[in-house]
């Protein structure tokens, strides 16, 4: 039997999608491709603690709010509270205060078209809840 390796890209619409790429690329820091309007993430970039999660939500979940979209993308970041912070100056909306958990820390946030997007630091080395 064949078997799914990981996930090999996450795609949807955006009203205007070279807008939002040159958003994230801005204020996350990953570069745009213009030919393609993407960024391919490799995982030997990713830190040692990091993985891809493939995850299924019951259709009445309120984990995803305030989006009402059926989606969220979660970004893995080397210091959360930084990146938080930048996507906040940009005209982000958070969502919630950081949550420390014993495999990373994680923060949200909606997007200008209104994706919810969550925030993970795996690497708990640097502490993300130290100023």
């Amino acid at each position: 039997m064949a078997r799914v390796l990981g996930i090999g890209g996450i795609f949807f619409k955006a009203k205007d999608p070279v807008a939002l790429g040159q958003w994230y690329e801005t204020h996350l820091g990953f570069a745009i491709d213009k030919g393609t309007n993407s960024h391919m993430f490799k995982p030997a970039e990713m830190p040692q603690n990091a993985g891809t999660v493939w995850s299924v939500f019951a259709d009445d979940t309120s984990y995803l709010e305030p989006s009402d979209r059926s989606f969220m993308f979660n970004f893995v970041v080397d210091d959360i509270r930084t990146a938080l912070a930048q996507v906040i100056a940009a005209g982000a909306t958070q969502v919630d205060d950081v949550v420390i958990e014993s495999y990373g820390a994680f923060a949200w946030f909606i997007d200008p078209e209104g994706n919810k997007v969550e925030l993970w630091q795996p690497d708990l080395t640097q502490r993300a809840d130290e100023d």
